[in-house]
């Protein structure tokens, strides 16, 4: 995990869904729209967002737990490579 995954985490915590252009835009992600997309999808293989589609993100119940403190990132297992 890095400052960007938790960031994008506490944004769509916050706004429900948001696409990474959303998230560059505002003041709580301030990282570049590549950036954003290339860590969003490193939080979609741990389990930690969902991708809806159209560039759409979600929150899970994974990435919840992980903003409340109740999961350590450490337990995770990528879905990806």
């Amino acid at each position: 995990m890095v400052l960007a995954d938790e960031r994008i985490l506490e944004f769509l915590d916050e706004h429900e869904v948001g696409t990474a252009k959303e998230m560059a835009e505002s003041n709580t992600v301030r990282f570049s729209r590549s950036y954003i997309t290339q860590r969003s999808g490193k939080l979609v293989d741990y389990g930690l967002i969902r991708l809806l589609g159209n560039g759409v993100f979600v929150i899970t119940e994974v990435g919840e737990q992980y903003l409340e403190g109740e999961l350590d990132a450490q337990e995770l297992e990528s879905d990806g490579d």
